[in-house]
């Protein structure tokens, strides 16, 4: 397929592209319809909602606030009087919006007044749930609001609805992201048109994936922050899956492979490693379908579809990129070079070769250093509590966060998370309200007027939405108050919602994680057939993720820096991001594992040297490792100028996630470990191995068909013959090489005085014959040996050119 893709460029491009504008057009006219929908089945908290819903259909909608505060006075003077009742009017009056509360609206509006007076709110009731709310609308009511303001009056909105219209510009985290990745691959390739092709590969996936989860928007429940995590894995990848690929294409090309050939045998090896990555990915990203939430199973739909697009395009439209700039992805240095050098050592140099030389010396010392490392990450892991962010976390500039900070000052801090008791079936619920107002952790305490049958009782907390008393007070009302009173009720509201939402989470998580590390360990198995390569990935999958959930409480639960990052205030970790990241994290440790431990395994097959695979895969793929690291570490950290909180939590924890694993575990802890353990490390069971499927991550390399200038011969294990000048000399001290098709150094000699060679050759096939000397211009040469030695004479020129 990618020769096909490869000769057949114009025609892949094509399809693509009318893939991508037949998307865009489709999802631009179909709109969004994305769905919100944090309640579990069976939950106290759903009953009461639903209750609610069927009693009060028309304050179903979203309700936000509108909050004033007077340096002078109190709010009930005529002054200020006469600019917010006019304004609340007009908010009023304003289509789809169902009912605004005013303060001043008799009794029943005096509840709405701080005691002090200086401090009131207005709740605007839309027609419809949040993320249904026109933004046109929202902005109209902010604005009209906002008109309001005078000296020494200050004007405030908070609500879902209202976040929405202070949200960054969509876009500006990925266009921020993709700009840092195209600084890192440009140092990395030294050209611009190899730094093009990991970005186009990765909008072309994300591209496709945002356009495609629009549409299936319309068909399933999709969470408004799908898209959002889509694309934030979707670059990551999208990048990381091309870069391996291009990486791998370059050091074919500067190893002596013409430009069609290296890209097939790139497309061969690490594309097959590209797709085993891709479907790792996607397996831990369906694991979070054991957790049975309805949110989450939109959130699986539009990551592994983006994904899914990812790795399709990596593998057809990136050969056919590839067709369309020939030689040109090597930069023009590094051509003048190839032609003035002829082909590189297929052995790795430079710091990735000593570096996996340091840790082959010293594997006790830097797998202990890595170690503690990752355990001292790992501790404030122990701290972790789950909840839900609200506007109190939100930055001190926004209005949010102020209208937040107004009702907490004016009306204590839990009236920013109010409960509803609901109480069906026409009950009598003056017993029970009696007995809530004397219950410990209750500030308020009003009953609204029965309607069809259902009354609800609005509990005002002492404590904050986020506070651990508040989640006690709910068990309280539950457990105790609510029996007690001999009545049926239920708790609902935000805040009992997020606390279902966090208890459930986490009586599933355990089921979660062992599903997806099942599922990790068996594919490894299969693909390395070992036993302690798969149980070695777990375990340090295992310590990555507890490292990257400790930074994570560090920044967001405990406030380390949170401020400072332009993160907003400190709270508890949003109930269902560990299973998003877990998802994403063991889907993105299982690619630089199999990456890592692919180039490992093909040497210990070739070599039976555990000493030397580990060296040697750790040398060739540390630098293109890291350097995948470093982009995804950009891409994700860029998302915390996305304005939701859930996606820069997400962006931060999977950046210090990739960073721990690429550069402790992948480049330290793991080769360490691999050291220590020896030829242990390939060990798998007789039994086991007959009875285990065959899956090549890395397939060995097999011979191709002749190529018209190669001498053919049958039978042996030897190259051997003369080299000569321009001038017919023979030519000593030239350096012969001899290299696999997949870019292998396999034999590399120095010509004697009167030019002869002889280089050996593992077994019959095809292979690329190197000649380098001082006095002549580089040659290289596709052979194909038989079962007999190979004579093959080579003639350098001064031309400086290298041909096939």
């Amino acid at each position: 397929m990618a020769r096909w893709c490869y000769r057949h460029r114009l025609v892949v491009l094509v399809l693509w592209l009318g893939a991508l504008f037949g998307l865009g057009a489709a999802g631009t006219t179909a709109g969004t319809d994305y769905s919100n929908v944090f309640s579990l089945p069976d939950t106290d908290s759903t009953t009461a909602y639903d209750e609610m819903t069927k009693a009060f259909p028309e304050r179903s909608g979203d309700t936000d606030t509108v909050v004033w505060k007077v340096g002078d006075g109190t709010v009930r003077d005529a002054s200020v009087r006469a600019r917010i009742e006019p304004a609340l009017k007009d908010i009023a009056g304003m289509k789809g919006v169902g009912d605004v509360a005013s303060p001043y609206a008799g009794p029943r509006g005096a509840a709405q007044i701080s005691e002090d007076g200086t401090i009131a709110y207005a709740q605007v009731t839309f027609a419809e749930q949040a993320n249904s709310v026109p933004k046109g609308l929202v902005e109209d009511v902010v604005d009209r609001a906002q008109q309001a303001e005078q000296e020494g009056v200050q004007v405030e909105l908070g609500g879902q609805a209202i976040t929405r219209v202070q949200e960054p510009p969509q876009g500006l985290s990925e266009l921020v992201g993709i700009a840092a990745a195209a600084v890192v691959l440009f140092l990395a390739f030294g050209s611009l048109f190899a730094m093009a092709l990991p970005i186009v590969i990765a909008v072309m996936g994300v591209g496709t994936g945002a356009m495609a989860t629009t549409l299936l928007s319309h068909v399933t429940d999709v969470p408004e922050v799908a898209p959002l995590l889509g694309s934030l894995i979707g670059l990551g990848v999208g990048i990381d899956y091309a870069l391996f690929i291009v990486t791998r294409h370059r050091r074919g090309i500067q190893r002596g492979l013409e430009p069609e050939e290296s890209a097939v045998q790139a497309l061969n090896t690490s594309g097959r490693a590209v797709l085993f990555a891709g479907g790792t990915v996607c397996i831990a990203l369906a694991g979070m379908l054991v957790m049975d939430m309805r949110f989450l199973d939109g959130v699986v739909v539009a990551t592994s579809l983006t994904v899914v697009l990812s790795v399709l395009a990596a593998v057809t439209l990136l050969p056919a990129l590839l067709g369309i700039l020939g030689p040109r992805v090597l930069s023009r240095r590094q051509r003048r070079r190839l032609a003035a050098e002829g082909p590189e050592s297929a052995e790795a140099s430079g710091l990735a070769a000593r570096w996996a030389t340091y840790v082959q010396k010293r594997p006790r010392a830097i797998g202990a250093a890595a170690l503690v490392v990752m355990l001292a990450l790992a501790i404030p892991v122990l701290s972790l509590r789950l909840g839900a962010t609200d506007q109190g976390n939100h930055k001190e500039s926004t209005t949010t966060r102020q209208a937040y900070d107004l009702l907490a000052e004016g009306f204590g801090p839990g009236f920013n998370g109010p409960l509803q008791v609901v109480v069906p079936g026409g009950a009598d619920a003056t017993d029970l309200v009696a007995t809530i107002r004397t219950t410990e952790g209750v500030a308020q305490v009003a009953a609204a007027p029965p309607a069809n049958g259902v009354s609800v009782i609005q509990v005002v907390p002492t404590t904050s939405p986020q506070s651990a008393r508040t989640d006690e007070l709910i068990d309280r009302l539950r457990d105790d108050v609510i029996p007690a009173a001999g009545v049926e009720a239920h708790v609902g509201g935000v805040t009992a919602v997020f606390k279902d939402f966090a208890a459930v989470t986490g009586d599933r998580l355990p089921y979660f994680v062992g599903t997806i590390i099942a599922l990790g360990f068996l594919l490894l198995l299969i693909a390395f057939r070992s036993l302690v390569v798969p149980l070695t990935a777990a375990l340090m999958n295992l310590i990555a993720a507890a490292a990257s959930f400790g930074v994570l409480v560090a920044i967001f639960q405990w406030g380390w820096g949170a401020e400072a990052l332009g993160l907003g205030k400190e709270g508890p970790i949003t109930a269902f991001l560990p299973v998003i990241m877990l998802s994403l994290l063991f889907g993105l440790s299982m690619d630089y594992q199999v990456f890592l431990v692919s180039r490992m395994h093909e040497e210990w097959v070739h070599t039976k040297d555990n000493a030397r695979a580990v060296r040697v895969g750790l040398a060739e793929t540390s630098r293109v490792i890291n350097c995948a690291a470093l982009i995804m570490v950009c891409v994700f950290s860029a998302f915390v100028l996305s304005g939701d909180m859930e996606g820069a939590m997400a962006g931060i924890g999977l950046a210090a996630a990739v960073a721990l694993d690429a550069f402790i575990l992948r480049t330290a802890l793991v080769p360490a470990a691999m050291h220590l353990l020896g030829r242990s490390n390939w060990w798998l069971p007789a039994g086991l191995d007959r009875r285990l499927p065959h899956l090549a991550v890395e397939p060995r390399e097999t011979p191709a068909a002749p190529q018209p200038e190669a001498t053919a011969a049958t039978g042996a294990t030897v190259v051997h013959g003369f080299l000569r000048g321009p001038d017919g000399e023979p030519l000593g001290d030239a350096t012969v090489t001899l290299i696999s098709r997949g870019g292998r150094q396999l034999d590399r000699v120095d010509s004697l005085a009167d030019g002869s060679y002889i280089v050996a050759v593992p077994e019959p096939g095809a292979y690329v014959l190197a000649v380098t000397a001082r006095q002549s211009a580089p040659v290289a040469r596709h052979i194909t040996v038989g079962e007999a030695p190979l004579v093959y004479d080579v003639e350098l020129s001064d031309d400086v050119d290298v041909s096939p």
